[in-house]
C-alpha cells in the first residue's frame, strides 16, 4: 500500500538563481560576441594577423559560454516535462562536465603550442601582441564580473513539495507535534548547492584571464628583456593551471551524473535523525536533483506503529530534500 502526501508534485529541481544566471550568461556571450567582429574587422582592415587570431580565439570563447547558456535555456523550457522523471536540473551538470573536457583539451593544445615554441622558437611582435592581450585581459575581466554578479551560493530549496511514502500504519498525532517542534532547518551547502553550470562558465573566463595576465608579463620582458623563451614557459605554466581546473571540474559534475552521494555528512545526520528512538535505518540513497535539490529514498526498520509520514516529519528540518520516498518494514 501506498501513501501519498499531498503536494504540488512539481519536479522543478533549477537552482534558486537559474534565470537571472541564464541572462548573465546570455549579457557575456553578447560581449565576447562584438569584441570578436571587432577584433576580425579591425584585422582585416588594419592587415594585423595577430588581431584576427585573437578574434578566432575569442569565438572559441563564446562557444564555451553558449553552450552554458543553451543549457540554462533548456533546462528552463522542459523543468516541468514529465519525460524527465527527476526534472532538468542535471543538464547544468552535464553542460559543465562537456565544458570541462573542452577545457582539458584546451589545455593540452596550449602545453603542445608550447612545447613547440620552446624546441623551435618563432618570432613576436611584441609592439602589436602586448596591446592585443591587454584588450583580451579587460573583456575578460567584465566577463568574469558580470557572470560573479549572477553567482548565488546560498541556493535555499524548500524540500518536500513532492514526497512520496510506502508503509502501512499512520501516526497522525506523533507527526503532528513532529512538525510543530522542528524549528531547526538545514539547507543544502557546498557541492549540493553549487551551480556546476555557472561555474564552468567561469573558469573558462577565468583560464583565459589568467593566462591572458601571464602572456602580458611574458610579453613585456620579451620586449625590454629580450627573454622570449619567457612567452611558451608561461604558455606551459597556463596549460597545467588550466588542467587542473579542467581536472576539478570533471570530478564534481561527474559526481553528480553519476548519483554520488553530495553531502555524507548530511546523510549522518538524517541517520542520527532517523534512529534516535531505536528505529533502525536499514538503507539510504541520497543524490543531487539540481542545485541546492536533493532526492532521498530511506527504509527504516521499527517495532513501533508508526508510518511514513512520521519519519517524512523527522525529516522537514533537512531543506535540501525536494523528493523523498519512505518505505517502513516492521522488525
Amino acid at each position: 500500500m501506498a501513501d501519498t502526501f499531498p503536494g504540488n508534485h512539481s519536479h522543478v529541481f533549477l537552482g534558486a538563481g537559474h534565470d537571472r544566471n541564464e541572462r548573465r550568461t546570455w549579457m557575456v556571450i553578447a560581449l565576447c560576441t562584438v569584441m570578436m567582429i571587432a577584433e576580425i574587422v579591425g584585422g582585416l582592415f588594419f592587415g594585423s594577423i595577430a588581431l584576427i587570431a585573437d578574434g578566432l580565439h575569442m569565438s572559441t570563447h563564446a562557444s564555451a559560454l553558449l553552450l552554458a547558456a543553451l543549457a540554462y535555456s533548456y533546462a528552463r523550457r522542459h523543468a516541468e516535462d514529465e519525460r524527465f522523471s527527476f526534472g532538468t536540473g542535471k543538464l547544468g551538470d552535464l553542460a559543465g562536465f562537456t565544458s570541462a573536457v573542452v577545457l582539458a583539451m584546451i589545455a593540452i593544445l596550449i602545453g603542445y603550442e608550447a612545447v613547440v615554441r620552446l624546441v623551435w622558437p618563432v618570432h613576436i611582435d611584441f609592439n602589436e601582441a602586448i596591446p592585443i592581450a591587454a584588450l583580451g585581459l579587460a573583456v575578460n575581466v567584465a566577463s568574469v564580473w558580470l557572470l560573479s554578479g549572477g553567482r548565488d551560493g546560498h541556493s535555499h530549496s524548500h524540500g518536500h513539495g513532492h514526497s512520496h511514502a510506502q508503509g502501512h500504519n499512520h501516526a497522525h498525532d506523533e507527526t503532528h507535534a513532529l512538525q510543530t517542534d522542528l524549528e531547526d532547518h538545514e539547507h543544502a551547502r557546498g557541492a549540493a548547492a553549487r551551480d556546476n553550470n555557472m561555474r564552468s562558465a567561469i573558469v573558462h573566463v577565468l583560464a583565459d584571464a589568467g593566462v591572458s595576465v601571464l602572456v602580458i608579463v611574458a610579453l613585456l620582458f620579451g620586449r625590454f628583456l629580450g627573454w622570449s623563451w619567457m612567452d611558451p614557459v608561461v604558455g606551459l605554466c597556463g596549460a597545467i593551471v588550466i588542467a587542473a581546473w579542467s581536472y576539478s571540474l570533471i570530478r564534481d559534475t561527474g559526481a553528480v551524473l553519476l548519483d554520488m552521494n553530495p553531502d555524507r555528512g548530511m546523510a549522518d545526520r538524517m541517520r542520527e535523525t532517523v534512529e534516535t528512538d531505536g528505529d533502525r535505518l536499514t538503507d539510504l540513497h541520497l543524490w543531487r536533483l539540481g542545485p541546492g535539490h536533493l532526492g532521498a529514498i530511506l527504509c527504516v526498520a521499527t517495532q513501533r506503529q508508526r508510518g511514513p509520514e512520521y519519519y517524512q516529519a523527522l525529516l522537514r528540518r533537512f531543506r535540501a530534500l525536494s523528493h523523498v520516498t519512505v518505505q517502513v518494514q516492521k522488525q
